[in-house]
């Protein structure tokens, strides 16, 4: 392997790393009718905007943690998870202050990196074993 294919191998790893996942439930409650009161289309459309340079926002179906409603998965960063980070869950996440709280959370660094806003710990839960390994597969 000749020194500039090391060299851009190596970058690889450090352009991806310092990305946080969100995941927004978007399944059977939660982006829908059933929660009422928020613009669902709007608060995906706030966070992708907010976080395209921090964070890889994506919707996924059902979470099955519908008493919850309106849940959204902070997944650490590599740099994050090396240094100690898990997912944490949000639920409950109806209104724009709790979105900008996470963005604000997220762009100084997320899980493991930067510390839970005591504010959102109103929204932090632990859903069940089996509903947790259905979004890190």
């Amino acid at each position: 392997m000749s020194r500039r294919t090391r060299t851009k191998a190596a970058d690889v790893p450090a352009q991806g790393a310092a990305r946080c996942t969100v995941s927004v439930c978007r399944g059977c409650c939660c982006g829908t009718p059933k929660v009422p009161r928020i613009d669902h289309a709007a608060q995906l459309a706030e966070l992708r905007g907010a976080l395209a340079e921090v964070a890889t926002v994506r919707p996924v179906g059902c979470l099955d943690a519908c008493e919850h409603a309106n849940v959204v998965v902070v997944q650490p960063s590599a740099e994050g998870r090396r240094a100690g980070g898990r997912p944490v869950w949000l639920g409950l996440v109806n209104d724009r202050d709790a979105s900008a709280d996470i963005t604000a959370w997220i762009g100084a660094g997320g899980p493991g990196l930067a510390e839970l806003p005591a504010v959102l710990d109103l929204y932090v839960f632990s859903p069940s074993r089996r509903v947790r390994e259905h979004l890190e597969d």
